[in-house]
This record gives structure tokens, sequence and C-alpha cells, in this order.
């Protein structure tokens, strides 16, 4: 079984800025409850299947596929809840490590949260100046709950 143990991190954009262009991504949920996620993604040129189960501490289950981009594309378009999430991923090592840093666009504007792959929940691991704090506990950013409360709607007071 696969499994994905994953911290999320919001970026101060004063200290980060994007050292390419990066990837765009394009997503959807078929599914997008608590106990399980079915995303559709098209990242680039490539297209993905992914279920994910129920995330305890940081980490969850998670296996992923390839599929052709005009499946993806229909699956998208016509199957996935709407809105759709758009973004850009960046990658960057620091420390050793790869970190994913995506801005988000459209209804989650303004929203930039970089993720880190660990090995274990208490892997050892070095921040990086830009992150501001840990957002990984707090459902509101994970990626399926962002199409159903977007970042632009929520009160910032």
């Amino acid at each position: 079984m696969g499994k994905e143990i994953e911290r999320k991190y919001l970026v101060n954009l004063d200290a980060w800025k994007p050292q390419d262009a990066g990837t765009h991504f394009k997503q959807g949920y078929l599914n997008a409850q608590k106990e399980r996620v079915v995303r559709v993604r098209i990242e680039g040129t490539r297209a993905k299947l992914t279920i994910k189960g129920v995330t305890t501490g940081v980490t969850r289950s998670e296996f992923e596929y390839d599929i052709p981009v005009d499946d993806a594309a229909i699956l998208l378009d016509n199957l996935c809840e709407q809105p759709l999430i758009d973004k850009h991923r960046h990658k960057e090592i620091h420390g050793g490590k790869t970190w994913e840093i995506d801005v988000f666009h459209g209804l989650n504007q303004g929203l930039v949260v970089a993720e880190i792959e660990l090995n274990s929940e208490d892997e050892k691991f070095e921040m990086p100046g830009w992150v501001i704090r840990e957002v990984s506990s707090d459902a509101r950013y994970y990626n399926s709950n962002l199409l159903k409360n977007p970042f632009t709607t929520w009160d910032k007071t």
C-alpha cells in the first residue's frame, strides 16, 4: 500500500520568489469526502488519477496512476466537482529535500502553500527561511476542501 507523509506550510511571499515558470496544474475531484479523495490532475503534459485515504497525523494512504491526458481533460470537464483547482507548482531543493510550492489562481488566488514529503512523521528536516507557519492539520488547506471553501472567501481578519 502506498503512503504519503506530507507537511504543509504557508509561504512568505516577501522572502520567496519563484526560480522558474513552474508547472501548470489543473485538478478536480470525483470524490472529495473526508474518508476518501479521488483526484484527477493534469500537470503540464501528464495526467494522473490519485486515490487518498483518511489523514492520520500527517500520513495517509495514497495510490497514484498515470492516465491519458485526453481522458483526464474529459473527466475534469464533465465528471469532477466544480470549480477546479488551478495552480502552478514550483520545486526547490532545500537542505537536501524537495519542497513543492503551489501558487494558486482563480478562486484561491493569493494562497501559496509549500509541501514537503517525508519518510516518517518524525523525520527531521531543515526549514527554509520563507516558511511562515505549518498548516498540515488545518483541513481548510487541503486542495479537496479549497474547491468547496475557496481561499478568496475566507474571513482573514
